[in-house]
């Protein structure tokens, strides 16, 4: 099978990448390489014969077109998008633009493809979206595939729209989409503006922990590597037209998941003053409309795929940090790109 993986040098898609390529796929990786994308995120397999790159935007018809034509995949992976919710405060343009014009265009572009080719039977588009499009949630309950709508940030509003958007083309051409919501992943290779990234950086550098507000906010954590199986089982086994919430198992407020961090940072690489990394948190003002929990109910996933995280938090964690210690030739090259170490997203 031939995919094409939208996104491919970022976070979450360089990890589908990693993953398909050593299970044999062919894959062509298309990306538009942005602040956030880095090719050395797929270096472990750029020199397989079954990987080939594509630089190009989504919002590209004519690139699109031509790269359907050239590679004829048998299947869309669809991750690329603009993620970070601070970023959308400051500038929702750019999410409007790549995450609902981007995977319109991608969507036609597929359609037409599809069709051109007798509508063959085995072609899937998997749309690979977020929690955040179900809103906030109180202390008690869980998000479900049928929880409503509700998003909340210009961020999950555009990945809603790109949903409903991926579910038109399902009913309306009968184009055959599988999607996928999914928690806070961390992990490997995590762009250096997200909360994990941040903390394991700052606490090295000597620097504040920033949490904002009370650290009260709750997330389901995903190990990005247990996501990338999630997926592929999805684009094996899902039901067409079906949507599953993908989910770590792993609840935690976020003052707790800084603490985890800075305890497993004072067992691996100890402060000289041998005090604690937790002595660096720091409570700053909190995100405009920032919602208070997020948790999926993961049982269609169970049911009906067989699929669960394969990592708790502490794992995963403690795996992160030991990837950020033995990688900083990685992270320290992306210290300078634009908006790294900066507060983003006040809403002034």
């Amino acid at each position: 099978m031939k995919l094409l993986v939208t996104g491919g040098a970022g976070f979450i898609g360089s990890a589908v990448v990693r993953q398909a390529v050593k299970q044999g796929f062919d894959v062509v990786n298309v990306d538009a390489l942005t602040y956030a994308a880095c090719l050395d995120n797929v270096a472990s397999v750029s020199a397989s014969p079954n990987y080939s790159f594509e630089h190009a935007d989504i919002c590209d018809w004519d690139a699109m077109v031509r790269i359907f034509e050239t590679h004829q995949p048998d299947a869309v992976m669809h991750l690329a998008a603009e993620s970070h919710v601070d970023r959308s405060i400051d500038g929702p343009g750019a999410f409007v633009l790549t995450n609902v014009t981007g995977t319109y265009t991608l969507l036609e572009t597929a359609r037409r493809y599809w069709h051109s080719r007798g509508r063959f039977e085995n072609f899937r588009f998997h749309h690979i979206s977020t929690d955040e499009v179900f809103g906030s949630l109180d202390a008690e309950g869980q998000f479900t595939e049928d929880t409503p709508y509700d998003p909340r940030s210009p961020y999950s509003a555009s990945k809603a729209a790109s949903d409903h958007l991926v579910r038109a083309w399902s009913e309306t051409y009968g184009l055959p989409v599988v999607l996928t919501n999914c928690s806070n992943n961390y992990g490997p290779f995590h762009f250096p503006e997200k909360l994990v990234p941040v903390i394991i950086l700052n606490a090295l550098a000597g620097k504040e922990l920033p949490i904002y507000g009370d650290g009260s906010n709750v997330r389901d954590w995903l190990y990005v590597e247990d996501h990338a199986n999630a997926l592929l089982t999805v684009l094996d086994k899902g039901e067409l037209g079906r949507s599953y919430n993908i989910g770590g198992e792993n609840e935690r407020t976020n003052l707790e998941l800084v603490k985890t961090l800075c305890a497993i940072l004072d067992e691996k690489r100890p402060r000289r003053d041998g005090k604690s990394y937790a002595d660096q948190i720091t409570f700053v003002i909190d995100r405009p409309g920032h919602d208070a929990r997020y948790a999926i109910d993961p049982t269609r996933m169970q049911t009906e795929l067989g699929w669960r995280p394969s990592v708790t938090v502490e794992e995963g964690l403690a795996l992160t940090v030991e990837w950020y210690l033995n990688n900083e030739d990685w992270w320290r090259a992306l210290q300078n790109r634009e908006g790294v170490g900066q507060r983003l997203g006040t809403g002034k």
